[in-house]
């Protein structure tokens, strides 16, 4: 089964990132994490009927149909969804690639609230989209900053690695249950 990862940081060092990484890590099969920094603005000039959606807009949803499921795993900023991130789900929601596509949500946080906020708007947009999102793989992580390795750029807490880990088997029950589409190869 393939997983494809939706990232709501461009840094380099993001935590999220880390938290991304490490949770690729318990996925039995291949992963890859979508290019969401490359694509344009939404606008739906571009994106109207007979249009030819731009490149990297055409990438991404080759990728995500092609996705048994997806993982998002995003930081929270004021309160809400990191502006690539929406835009990267706007391309999606005309076109159907995330529909009944198992989707899992993370949110990591140094705060104590471990992004509760974006997780909530996040699971909402994709249910929206009609997305399959999986409750028992959706996750808040706060304080997350002390649970990162700098050197790996890894999640280092054990009890986090293991509420991953069972995220991630959620996710994979659900996309092994989920029905097969014509979409995917």
């Amino acid at each position: 089964m393939r997983l494809l990862a939706l990232s709501g940081s461009l840094r380099a060092r993001s935590s999220n990132g880390a938290v991304l990484r490490s949770a690729l890590a318990f996925w039995d099969g291949p992963t890859a994490t979508a290019d969401i920094g490359s694509l344009p603005h939404f606008n739906p000039d571009l994106d109207g009927e007979g249009a030819t959606p731009p490149a990297p807009v055409a990438a991404l949803r080759t990728a995500v149909a092609a996705a048994d499921a997806l993982l998002v795993v995003s930081p929270e900023y004021a309160h809400g969804v990191p502006g690539v991130l929406k835009n990267a789900l706007d391309w999606l929601v005309s076109s159907g690639e995330c529909v009944d596509k198992p989707v899992a949500v993370v949110t990591a946080s140094p705060f104590p609230t471990g992004g509760d906020h974006a997780n909530a708007q996040l699971r909402e947009i994709l249910r929206m989209m009609t997305g399959e999102v999986v409750a028992a793989a959706c996750r808040e992580i706060p304080a997350i900053g002390p649970k990162i390795d700098p050197t790996t750029e890894r999640v280092k807490d054990e009890a986090t690695l293991s509420d991953l880990r069972a995220a991630l088997s959620h996710l994979a029950t659900a996309a092994a249950a989920a029905p097969v589409t014509s979409e995917s190869p």
